[in-house]
């Protein structure tokens, strides 16, 4: 196997030239300036000392730019994924103590080690269990569920919980003691940061500034938040009047220490690792193939776990907590020119020198101005017209959306995801177990076969087109035989019965046992099974079995071939014969 398989650096590392290093290093300046404060806040939001958030944006954006595959994806702390560490952590241990900050590592390195493993196995594919309704319904559920746990941050108060029920009494009751510098340093920072979201690129466009250098300046606004609310705070000695602010934060780099290595606990939290890595990866991939994309480039899934594994492996070993891939950042990150992962290697860089020489004046950064850069992120993630959407177009798949909000806002983050997914799975059991088996019949003057309750078509009174519209296996394996006998008993004329297969791409060992039954009912009622349109990977399996040389029926390669043996005189009719084709039924 090529080296390059798993490592997509050595490929665009042999064409890296100066241009490509000029579009990385302006995309990387953006970002940097972006991740900055996102650092800091999802750290908060995850339960860890701010700083947590800059290490957690050096060495796993190294470790993504070795193996990942996505070009432009910008890997490192995101608001759900923070969220998720802090509800799994929250109840073990007290927020920013040192067994919470090593359990945080420890998360990380369970996270990596399965994504990891994922990959090596090529198991991507169990990411797909996560279906769009229920991540939808998720990221949706938790974008209100972080905004309305910081708002203790802005009114300066103190509530916790892990849900709705829990958190809002608690915020009502603190309302009282609500701290007034803090709360207007907070909605001066909600307000300026959703006005530089919405209003500050067409006004710099209105000025004169391009369209791109208007957008990055834009993309600017919390960093302009930061520094106003720290010039405030210093200059008017807010801290003394009971402002709260991130306080000291280590200056340097981080240290490679060995995160908390304790079995039991180890084990405790791998549930919460692989709803954590799932989530991650779905959310990355998702973003790095819509990217990908745009440039007619494509991602490898087994690399993007390969890529997210390292860099939460990363993570765990230079003090930081789980990290994946984020949207915000990577459609920035995009939209600036970066041509390759080089973009997060000067990120990291950056980063590193933030830790280096700024650190010191973080300080006097409020809590508050965090707790609205983290609000103002994740409700635009909020999106719950999709739920209509959802529910206009499939019931069921709006039940297990609808289900995942509820739970995550009612009970809490990893129960109402695994109750999303656990309703998506019931649910897909239940439709597969009812197939749709329609009575098929000819479309007059053509090979065409068609449900005879839409279309004016040609039926044998001798022969029963049955086209099962459904893979068959063990839940709708005895659903399948009661339809047969059904279907048969009410045609007491019909002498051969034969299944299109066209829409079955598996017959599993309880589906070839309810074949095999029908076949011995069909004979006592003078009745012969044959199949038709029989796609080659089923017919392998069948040849696996005795069933072809005993079931005594023939298989055929279309339905019209069937018609054409079975009932030769009524396939060859003339269209004249005939109503017109396509005639819709009442």
């Amino acid at each position: 196997m090529k080296w390059s398989h798993w490592l997509p650096c050595l490929d665009w590392g042999r064409r890296y030239d100066r241009s490509s290093a000029a579009q990385d290093g302006l995309a990387a300046l953006i970002v940097t300036l972006m991740l900055i404060p996102q650092s800091l806040a999802y750290a908060m939001l995850a339960g860890l000392p701010p700083v947590a958030g800059l290490y957690a944006s050096i060495l796993p954006l190294l470790a993504y730019a070795l193996f990942g595959s996505s070009r432009t994806l910008a890997v490192g702390p995101v608001a759900v994924v923070s969220l998720m560490t802090a509800a799994s952590l929250a109840p073990l241990f007290p927020a920013g103590s040192p067994e919470y900050v090593g359990a945080a590592m420890l998360l990380a390195l369970l996270s990596g080690v399965l994504l990891t493993a994922m990959a090596m196995l090529r198991l991507g594919f169990i990411a797909n269990f996560l279906s769009h309704p229920v991540v939808s319904g998720f990221i949706s559920a938790s974008g209100i569920l972080i905004a309305v746990g910081q708002l203790k941050h802005l009114f300066g108060v103190s509530a916790s919980g892990e849900n709705l029920p829990q958190l809002l009494p608690q915020l009502i009751q603190a309302l009282p003691g609500t701290h007034g510098p803090t709360l207007l340093i907070g909605v001066f920072s909600l307000a300026w940061l959703w006005w530089a979201r919405t209003r500050l690129k067409p006004l710099l466009q209105r000025l004169g500034l391009s369209a791109p250098l208007a957008s990055n300046l834009a993309k600017a606004g919390p960093i302009m938040a930061i520094i106003a609310a720290i010039a405030a705070v210093a200059l008017l000695q807010l801290e003394q009047a009971g402002v709260r602010v991130v306080g000291v934060v280590p200056q340097g780099l981080p240290g490679l220490t060995l995160p908390t290595l304790d079995l039991d606990l180890a084990v405790q939290l791998l549930p919460a690792a692989l709803l954590i890595s799932l989530v991650g990866f779905v959310e990355s991939v998702s973003v790095g193939q819509t990217l990908a994309a745009k440039r007619r480039q494509r991602i490898q899934p087994d690399n993007e776990l390969l890529g997210l594994g390292a860099a939460n492996i990363a993570a765990s070993f230079s003090g930081g907590f789980p990290v994946t891939g984020g949207f915000a950042r990577s459609v920035v990150n995009h939209d600036a020119g970066a041509q390759t992962p080089m973009a997060g290697v000067f990120t990291a860089v950056g980063i590193a020198l933030s830790l280096v020489l700024l650190t010191p004046l973080l300080h006097d950064l409020p809590q508050a101005v965090l707790a609205a850069t983290i609000i103002v992120a994740v409700l635009s993630l909020v999106d719950l017209k999709s739920l209509r959407h959802t529910w206009r177009y499939s019931r069921q798949d709006g039940a297990a959306q609808l289900a995942t909000l509820l739970g995550v806002l009612l009970i809490g983050v990893e129960t109402g995801i695994l109750l999303g997914v656990g309703l998506s799975l019931l649910l897909f059991l239940w439709r597969t177990s009812r197939p749709h088996i329609a009575v098929v019949g000819q479309v007059p003057g053509s090979e065409h076969f068609r449900n005879v309750e839409r279309f004016a078509v040609i039926e044998s009174p001798s022969v029963l087109s049955l086209r099962v519209d459904e893979s068959l296996y063990f839940p709708n394996a005895r659903y399948l035989e009661e339809r047969v006998g059904e279907l048969v008993a009410a045609r007491p004329r019909v002498r051969h019965l034969v299944l299109m297969c066209s829409g079955v791409n598996l017959i599993d060992a309880s589906a070839l046992d309810s074949l095999q039954a029908i076949v011995e009912r069909l004979r006592t009622a003078g009745v012969q099974l044959h199949l038709s349109e029989v796609k080659g990977p089923v017919m392998d399996q069948l040849r696996r079995s005795d069933f072809l040389q005993t079931f005594g029926g023939q298989v055929f390669i279309s339905q019209f071939e069937a018609l054409k043996h079975l009932a030769p005189a009524l396939s060859s009719q003339p269209l004249s014969m005939q109503g017109k084709p396509h005639e819709k039924r009442s």
